[in-house]
């Protein structure tokens, strides 16, 4: 005959629960566990990326992408069960941006970072929440409208983009002889526009005109030249955390297909933005219209 079973003690049980609790804990990840233990959410910005991501004179941190990020922000708190999460933002550059992702500095990076298969190796994206493409800023009397037209001239771009390492491609390959700059940011490559120091200035087309919204006066530089490139710009998240992730991009979808990102967007692209209370006038190019009719944080890219 078989012994009869024991039932489990009391202590067995709470022990058991113990463990399932402490799995639980483990299943959160480690920036939501970070966020939850602190009671505090890093967000990483720049301070130039106008519209997605700039600082103000008085060094407050707002724009598109920071917008967006404040709803994701809320959407954590409510799922970890905070009263409340505080906010810290930390300033990051091209050069910075990933390893502040990497190395658990910043939880998310809201600004206008393309997400391409290279830095996929290192860090993951959410859903696109813009969609643009490399162009030139030139000063307005001058008479190049594309790459090929920088022959022999200066062309300048920013430290750590994707737009740098495009234009250093293409003038390698097609033998353009471009002598290319770096800039540390966006706002000095503007200045070396400005000055004559490079003859242009290769960038997203989006941040391009929001930098020159931003000049003292902004009549005296034009975008031109066709896409070089086609860069799905979104916010960076840890690798190692499917959780966050998984939460972070049913909200980017929700915001999506309720039509609330149409009204953010319109916030910073239709209507005076700060500090000149200067509209930049972008209509929602058909690129990211199409994209957003079915949300997805895959790019073929």
């Amino acid at each position: 005959m078989f012994a009869p079973r024991r039932l489990p003690s009391r202590s067995a049980c709470l022990f058991a629960a113990a463990l399932l609790c402490g799995s639980a804990s483990s299943w959160a990840g480690p920036s939501l566990d970070r966020i939850k233990l602190t009671g505090k959410i890093v967000i990483a910005h720049r301070e130039s990326s106008v519209p997605f991501s700039y600082v103000l004179p008085d060094k407050q941190p707002v724009g598109y992408a920071l917008d967006l990020c404040s709803r994701l922000s809320e959407v954590i708190r409510k799922r970890l069960g905070l009263a409340k999460l505080q906010t810290e933002y930390l300033l990051v550059t091209p050069a910075t941006r990933v390893a502040a992702i990497t190395d658990g500095k910043a939880d998310m990076e809201c600004g206008g970072t393309t997400n391409n298969a290279e830095r996929r190796q290192k860090v993951a994206f959410t859903v696109p929440h813009y969609i643009t493409g490399t162009r030139y800023m030139v000063l307005a009397n001058s008479k190049i409208d594309d790459l090929n037209n920088f022959g022999s001239r200066k062309l300048v771009s920013t430290v750590g983009t994707t737009a740098l390492k495009s234009i250093t491609q293409n003038n390698n390959e097609r033998l353009l002889g471009i002598q290319i700059l770096e800039a540390p940011d966006h706002a000095r490559a503007v200045q070396m526009v400005e000055n004559g120091e490079a003859d242009g200035f290769a960038m997203d087309d989006v941040l391009l005109f929001g930098l020159k919204a931003s000049r003292p006066e902004p009549d005296k530089l034009k975008v031109v030249g066709k896409f070089l490139t086609i860069e799905p710009l979104a916010i960076m998240l840890p690798k190692n955390d499917p959780e966050l992730k998984a939460i972070v991009d049913e909200e980017m979808k929700r915001l999506i297909t309720s039509h609330e990102a149409d009204a953010i967007y319109a916030k910073w692209f239709l209507q005076p933005i700060p500090p000149k209370q200067v509209a930049l006038n972008l209509p929602m190019n058909y690129l990211l219209k199409d994209f957003w009719k079915y949300p997805t944080d895959w790019v073929p890219f």
